[in-house]
């Protein structure tokens, strides 16, 4: 009977805290502006989408 090969484990997935840039930056009046305005294409887009 022959040896089957085995299989080699997965590596651990990187589980180091990385620093968040929505919680380094403070929310103002003026950045959630700016958010809102960028999305607007998308939010027309997935209107148009769901047959609005």
């Amino acid at each position: 009977m022959s040896e089957q090969p085995t299989a080699e484990p997965h590596p651990e997935p990187d589980r180091t805290p990385h620093p968040s840039r929505v919680l380094a930056e403070p929310a103002t009046v003026d950045a959630c502006h700016a958010d809102y305005q960028a999305a607007a294409a998308i939010r027309i887009r997935i209107t148009r989408q769901e047959g609005r």
